[in-house]
């Protein structure tokens, strides 16, 4: 199965856009021992990763990768699917590598964002794990598995990687203005400048084919997140207005993104008028008859009906409860008796443990 906790493309959600201002460079200072024993060569640590990429051509670090282990895979090989029974981390267990390196016909590493998906599957375990034996397992993986000079770019990229990682922080980590964090102007603008700055770090730290290939679609998506905040919060649009520049800017998407973004939009919009229509009915069979009318099937119209029935009962039960706490507390009684008559009134309303925790919350509301 997929790992639960990664999620490869984490960024297609509505607020997306915030995401840039997550921390996810955590692991990069917190270097120590390895707690767990690999069967790879000898553990390689992240400074001795920038040793090899900028003391050695592909070739020749591809040559004293190797010494080290056995012969590489035929070319247009790729890393494997699992990490086995055993993983090094015990959050992989039951899981499949997210991600891929591959190699293609003429032995160079096939960039795309599987790239990406496979570094950050073995990262996300730092914590658990060291950062030097996260960083040695991709060592491992690439060495084992592709031919060169795949192995020798995989590991470069890596090391460009880890760079962008530790200089993205800084970006992260701004602050926004405390007299101004509550403005939604300011908020946008903040959001802004901060995926201005994480582009511009990319396209310094990366070649424009693998900026393209790792954050290509995530920075369309946040840019289209963006324009559409800001249009939300124009005064000078009607709803109708507004409504049209969104389409415009969802068609605007790349292929990989307009689908989902699509449906996403139609369940919304069916999301809010199903609740409209259950906000606005009499009663709870009224309700139901709406929601048929918006396509619910009768399983689910019954399952609503239901509830709303149950809920309207639950409501004049504790307007009877509350009616007596009220009568109670007129006639004089001390605070420690209040509290046990009040005990005793919800036994008496309130059959169900459930139901009686619901009234204990709806008290605390009203109060």
């Amino acid at each position: 199965m997929k790992r639960t906790s990664i999620e490869p493309r984490r960024w297609l959600l509505p607020g997306a856009l915030s995401a840039v201002l997550a921390g996810s460079g955590v692991w990069y200072g917190l270097i120590q021992q390895p707690r767990t024993t690999v069967e790879a060569p000898t553990p390689v640590t992240e400074h001795s990763v920038r040793e090899e990429t900028s003391s050695s051509s592909p070739s020749e670090a591809g040559v004293a990768l190797h010494a080290e282990t056995a012969e590489p895979e035929p070319a247009n090989a790729t890393t494997p699917k699992s990490l086995g029974s055993e993983p090094f981390a015990a959050s992989l267990s039951g899981t499949d590598i997210d991600g891929a390196l591959k190699a293609d016909t003429n032995g160079e590493l096939v960039i795309n964002l599987q790239v990406r998906d496979f570094f950050d599957y073995f990262l996300s375990t730092v914590g658990e794990v060291s950062p030097e034996t996260a960083i040695h397992q991709i060592h491992a993986m690439a060495r084992t598995h592709l031919p060169e000079p795949a192995s020798a770019q995989a590991l470069a990229l890596l090391d460009q990687y880890l760079a962008y990682k530790q200089a993205s922080l800084s970006v992260m980590q701004t602050r926004l203005d405390p007299s101004r964090e509550g403005d939604p102007a300011y908020q946008l603008s903040a959001l802004g400048d901060a995926m201005t700055q994480l582009k511009e770090l990319r396209q310094n730290t990366f070649s424009s084919d693998v900026h393209k290939a790792f954050f290509g679609l995530e920075e369309s998506y946040s840019e289209y997140t963006l324009a559409t905040l800001a249009i939300q919060q124009r005064s000078d649009l009607s709803e109708q207005g507004k409504q049209a520049l969104l389409q415009w800017h969802r068609d605007q998407l790349p292929a990989e993104l307009r689908e989902t973004e699509q449906h996403l939009h139609a369940s919304t919009v069916q999301q809010q008028a199903r609740t409209a229509a259950i906000n606005s009915a009499a009663s709870p069979d009224a309700a139901g008859r709406q929601l048929a009318e918006l396509g619910v099937d009768q399983d689910g119209v019954d399952s609503v009906v239901g509830y709303l029935k149950q809920r309207e009962h639950f409501d004049q039960r504790f307007q009877d409860f509350q009616d007596a706490m009220d009568r109670e507390s007129s006639s004089g009684l001390a605070e420690a008796d209040l509290e046990k008559q009040r005990e005793a009134l919800l036994e008496q309303h309130f059959q169900e443990e459930q139901d009686r925790t619901w009234a204990r919350l709806k008290l605390l509301d009203n109060s």
